[in-house]
């Protein structure tokens, strides 16, 4: 089995694939000791694990050591990179670029195979632009909904519902009768503002002959403005087998 390994700021995001490349399980935790109990739970002898993270070097040392030490095998982790796999790095300082976000253009751009938009939508919300020759010329990085609620919540003392209102709000998208109405509808549109912006910033690039690819967890609450736009969850992990490939 091969471990996959996406280590974001607030939760990882795991996969197994089978000997056939197959995934037989994925989930999210939110911390490494979840990380090791699921796994020893599914009781699977690991031939490899890699990953991607964007969290402190140290931190990202010890959950290596822990898996490593704890399933006795080897992690390849992804280091930055002027090129990967036909993509050009298009950061002035190329190991500053996150390195989640590198690894879905390369994903995205080994799907395309020309021009493309990459939209990762998740607690921040990133964008980036990918040319057909696999020149990186940049992107965008803004808040996602959870920090946009966040932050209402936070410097706003009369913004506060629970999180069933808050479902229950999503619902629709007509102006809000209630704070959580109000506020979920209002960050969902802010949202569909900017990928609706990106799209017609990548038209005036490069006409009709590019791909928007959607990825992240909020992905489906902004498909009503990308209706063509290509949903793949996986990106990270597609780009990730590129970064590290199977030993």
């Amino acid at each position: 089995m091969i471990l996959e390994l996406d280590c974001g700021n607030s939760f990882i995001k795991w996969r197994l694939l089978n000997a056939s490349m197959a995934s037989v399980g994925w989930g999210v935790v939110d911390n490494d000791e979840a990380l090791v109990d699921v796994i020893r739970l599914r009781s699977v002898g690991l031939s490899q694990c890699r990953l991607v993270s964007v969290r402190s070097d140290d931190e990202t040392a010890a959950l290596v050591a822990t898996l490593e030490n704890t399933f006795a095998v080897t992690c390849s982790v992804v280091s930055p990179a002027r090129e990967l796999g036909g993509v050009t790095n298009g950061y002035e300082q190329f190991e500053r670029l996150g390195l989640d976000r590198w690894v879905a253009m390369v994903g995205a751009y080994s799907l395309a195979q020309r021009a493309c938009l990459v939209i990762d939508l998740g607690t921040a919300v990133t964008s980036d632009f990918v040319g057909a020759d696999g020149q990186h010329l940049g992107g965008f990085i803004c808040p996602g909904v959870p920090l946009m609620r966040t932050q209402l919540r936070t410097h706003t003392r009369r913004t506060r519902y629970d999180a069933l209102e808050a479902s229950l709000a999503l619902k629709d998208v007509a102006p809000g009768r209630s704070t959580a109405e109000a506020v979920e509808r209002g960050c969902v549109l802010m949202l569909q503002g900017f990928v609706s912006g990106q799209i017609a910033m990548a038209a005036d690039l490069w006409q009709q002959d590019f791909d928007v690819f959607l990825t992240g967890g909020d992905a489906a609450l902004v498909t009503s403005v990308a209706p063509s736009a290509r949903v793949v969850p996986d990106l990270v992990f597609i780009g990730l087998a590129i970064a590290c490939p199977t030993v």
